[in-house]
């Protein structure tokens, strides 16, 4: 051995470990201190904290001309032991800006999920494109939100709002199958405040303009709202776990191995408590939902926009499953324009990656008015039935209680519409409108009224006679019923592809 060898490499190694440690210094020891002091967690602590310990292998550290890691630390790791890609941006780093190297590094690693067919998981917190890039001359490349708009329904993808996001890296959330935004931190917008009132003349600070309240609550841009880092890294690993890895496999089960000891049938008496034969008496769904899932599998999604829709992610005798429910409780389970936005994107990503669909329904009708007519219902609602419809993962459909006219449609109750199942409970009530009114409305007389409502009261009995339900049955089988036709329906993963749609979802 010539040992002249390992003194050349020793000025060229140690240079590279010089080189490493200032990228992963980030901002500096006073800003990140600063950064932390405010109760978070960094952008490098945040990947730390959301993977299997050990398992992070960087992409581009040494990207950025001087600027650590170009505020954008990226690279490959295992959340509970299957690998994922992952970014964050370093706001103790030029705030977070995302410059042309930083640029370079936000498309491959969404490429790279691609190409690995694992989801990407984004924390966002920066203003955007850097101001200086328009300095520099680049030819034209791919960018980021070309790549991570390619993912869509291939891979799963989570976007984390970690602090105030802004322009185009902010864009990076909506392009994600599921938004967690940090209360108290968290914002998303198109331009921030300063801009705003240099375009506009309007005054309004960060978290009026883009905060929870707004993105979560009235726009429905975001999903779920998480207290702390540690929450929303630890809520984006529990979303991931309901999902396979990508669209060429079939969602994971989930049993004892994996902690989860409730898979076994066990009836349900509750649930005769919990829901009231009388129509007019509301009652809250997720009570319904916790008792049906596996316990402690329950994941609402967006429980604040379109509340009287629950989307809902859960597991019944272990395996994944996606759940729409009308909410008895609020507007009597009306299917309004926000809940029907949210059920048919909802239904359009768990249908791309296999989740079985369960439908509670529960609901008088799609929401009538001038206020719901002038908003597009009916727009929103003929969407909502095509997601249904396109869904080519099994499906199941429980009347709990009631269902009027197209708001029984968009729950999946139209006779062979590719259901797996359709049940009903003993006490539901059915229509194309309520019977009443209906005669009213039609000017019938009032033997043909009275024969109407007798119509609408009599239950499920005639529906069963001709096999508009598979079955009629008791509330206390729903759990046992529903394992066993998942374990009939779920199929082995041989063969499995993504799901291919013809035109749009208007």
């Amino acid at each position: 051995m010539d040992a002249g060898n390992s003194r050349d490499w020793a000025p060229l190694l140690e240079r590279l470990a010089d080189r490493k440690s200032a990228a992963r210094a980030m901002g500096g020891s006073e800003k990140v201190t600063r950064y932390r002091a405010t109760g978070r967690l960094d952008a490098r602590a945040r990947i730390e904290y959301l993977l299997d310990p050990q398992s992070f292998d960087e992409l581009g550290l040494l990207a950025g001309d001087g600027i650590p890691s170009d505020a954008f630390v990226a690279g490959s790791g295992l959340v509970d032991g299957r690998p994922i890609m992952v970014g964050a941006e370093d706001f103790t780093v030029a705030g977070g800006s995302i410059g042309t190297a930083a640029a370079s590094k936000r498309t491959r690693a969404a490429q790279l999920a691609l190409r690995n067919r694992v989801p990407l998981v984004m924390m966002l917190e920066g203003a955007g494109h850097r101001a200086t890039n328009a300095l520099e001359r680049n030819r034209p490349a791919p960018n980021d939100l070309q790549a991570i708009a390619e993912l869509s329904g291939l891979v799963p993808t989570v976007a984390i709002v970690t602090g105030p996001s802004a322009g185009h890296g902010a864009l990076a959330a909506p392009l994600s199958d599921f938004v967690i935004m940090i209360a108290g931190h968290g914002a998303l917008f198109t331009a921030g405040p300063p801009l705003v009132a240099a375009s506009t003349g309007e005054q309004i600070d960060k978290q009026a303009l883009g905060g929870p309240q707004v993105a979560i609550d009235a726009s429905g841009v975001a999903h779920n709202l998480a207290d702390s880092d540690e929450a929303a890294l630890a809520l984006a690993g529990r979303y991931l776990s309901y999902f396979p890895s990508s669209a060429w496999q079939r969602p994971p089960w989930v049993g004892p191995e994996g902690g989860n000891h409730d898979v076994g049938e066990r009836a349900l008496p509750e649930l005769l408590d919990l829901v009231p034969v009388n129509q007019k008496r509301p009652y809250d769904m997720r009570a319904v939902i916790d008792r049906l899932a596996d316990a402690g599998t329950v994941t609402e999604i967006q429980p604040t926009y379109g509340k009287s829709i629950i989307t809902a992610l859960a597991r019944i005798g272990g395996h994944s499953v996606a759940v729409v429910a009308n909410q008895p409780s609020v507007m009597a389970g009306s299917v309004t324009v926000e809940a029907a936005d949210k059920a048919a994107g909802f239904l359009q990503l768990v249908g791309a990656f296999h989740l079985p669909v369960v439908f509670l329904a529960d609901n008088p009708g799609v929401m009538a008015g001038s206020a719901s007519e002038k908003a597009g219902i009916l727009k929103a609602s003929a969407r909502m039935f095509a997601a249904q419809h396109r869904l080519r993962t099994p499906k199941f459909h429980i009347t709990v209680r009631k269902a009027f006219g197209f708001g029984s449609s968009v729950m999946g109750m139209n006779p062979y519409d590719d259901q797996s199942m359709t049940l009903a409970f003993p006490a539901v009530t059915l229509g194309g409108i309520p019977a009443d009114v209906g005669g009213r409305t039609a000017k019938e007389d009032d033997e043909t009224r009275r024969a109407l409502v007798e119509n609408e009261a009599s239950g499920p009995w005639a529906l069963a006679q001709t096999l508009f339900y598979d079955d009629v049955i008791d509330p206390r089988e729903l759990r046992n019923i529903l394992i066993r036709g998942l374990r009939t329906s779920t199929r082995d993963g041989s063969g499995i592809e993504p799901v291919a749609h013809h035109g749009y979802l208007r």
